[in-house]
């Protein structure tokens, strides 16, 4: 065959909330998921984008769970059939230098090439990251390393399946405000794919996976979509939780952003519905196919005023407590009708309890309370019980 089939993900933050009794297997569940459906996909590779870990020095429990969790999906003896052109010793960090599937002491059925993220980057004093461990391991391909901050170059990892071509280009994270230093003073250095090897690589689908702020919080700390290469033909955007993965255009590439697997922060972008995706690769024409994630926990979330309900007394805070009681249950039955909506009938038993927030503009001559307090009502109804609401 000639397409090229991989399954992107990012933002898998292993180990999140590890010792939560409600919460701590959330990101090692869907991880699992999102190789499973490799498998059921029958995918050439899985390419993640960043914070594989949430923490740079994961648990041993966490290392010891995440190596079961790629053993178990990842090894085999499922042929492969891409092709790498390029010098892999330049293109992969750990003691192989090479490919894991390129190994011949090791079996890969699903191989996965994975860049660092900011939770997960190198730290200390050999600077290395938990994905080196992976890769020494010969479980993951790492890539995307920067050996010189204050001038990067990117070389690309040339694959190619039948006469199908990807220059996969990575770079991980680099603290925000000096990324957009480099990349507005041009010091962001691509090596272009036909000057890797003969000109039939000129035709190369460029694909550039990175992991930065996208969205503006300050005048210095994202990466400005208008400044990134414009021969590459696709971004793929880690770090922002938001899943945005339907392509979007930006002058001469375009952008998807698969947001993270799991949530972090009980914010409105973590409530959208969380997706991988099934990208196929066809000569220089792609597919990006949208793949539900059915393990992450329900999330809803809602915003409301106080001052815009004239039947709340802003004096009465019994009354107003009671008020927000009820919204959360409303939120809580809006939820198990959005899993029962997604999921067979044979799933809806094993919905875990979800994740609520509600955040309250109390503006108006309201007075908070004690949110710990609240929450106690909705102890075993919420995975949240102690942070439903947020004043502000």
């Amino acid at each position: 065959s000639n397409s090229l089939r991989i399954l992107i993900a990012t933002d898998n933050h292993l180990g999140y909330l590890e010792r939560d009794p409600i919460r701590g297997q959330d990101s090692f569940n869907t991880f699992e998921e999102i190789l499973l459906l490799a498998a059921e996909k029958d995918v050439d590779m899985i390419i993640l984008g960043g914070d594989l870990f949430h923490d740079s020095t994961p648990s041993v429990s966490c290392l010891t769970k995440t190596t079961e969790i790629l053993s178990r999906h990842c090894l085999g003896d499922r042929p492969n059939s891409v092709m790498i052109a390029s010098d892999q010793s330049v293109n992969f960090e750990g003691s192989f230098k090479s490919a894991n599937y390129y190994n011949p002491n090791i079996n890969i059925s699903y191989p996965i090439f994975t860049i660092h993220g900011n939770h997960d980057r190198p730290i200390g004093i050999s600077n290395m990251s938990a994905l080196n461990h992976l890769a020494n391991a010969g479980l993951i391909n790492y890539f995307g390393y920067c050996h010189d901050p204050e001038r990067p170059v990117l070389s690309p990892i040339l694959l190619q399946k039948g006469d199908t071509k990807l220059a996969l280009y990575g770079i991980g994270n680099i603290p925000d405000e000096r990324m957009h230093r480099l990349w507005r003073t041009g010091k962001v250095v691509f090596q272009r794919a036909e000057d890797e090897g003969p000109n039939r690589w000129a035709d190369a689908f460029s694909m550039l996976v990175l992991h930065q702020n996208r969205a503006q919080h300050g005048a210095t700390n994202h990466v400005r979509e208008e400044d990134i290469h414009q021969f590459l033909d696709l971004v793929f955007w880690g770090h922002e939780h938001e899943c945005r993965l339907r392509p979007e255009n930006c002058q001469s590439f375009e952008i998807t952003q698969p947001g993270s697997s799991v949530a972090t922060s009980l914010c409105q972008g973590e409530a959208v519905p969380k997706h991988v995706g099934l990208m196929t690769l066809t000569g220089h024409k792609y597919a990006l196919e949208e793949i539900p994630l059915k393990t992450v926990r329900p999330f809803e979330f809602q915003h409301i005023a106080l001052a815009l309900f004239s039947e709340i007394d802003p004096q009465n805070q019994e009354e107003c407590e009671k008020f927000l009681e009820n919204i959360v249950n409303a939120m809580i039955e809006r939820s198990k009708k959005r899993w029962i909506r997604d999921h067979t009938e044979e799933e809806e038993d094993a919905m875990p309890l979800p994740l609520i927030r509600l955040r309250v503009d109390y503006s108006g001559g309201y007075s908070s309370f004690n949110v710990h307090r609240f929450g106690i009502t909705f102890s075993d109804k919420v995975a949240n019980p102690k942070d439903i609401l947020q004043f502000h």
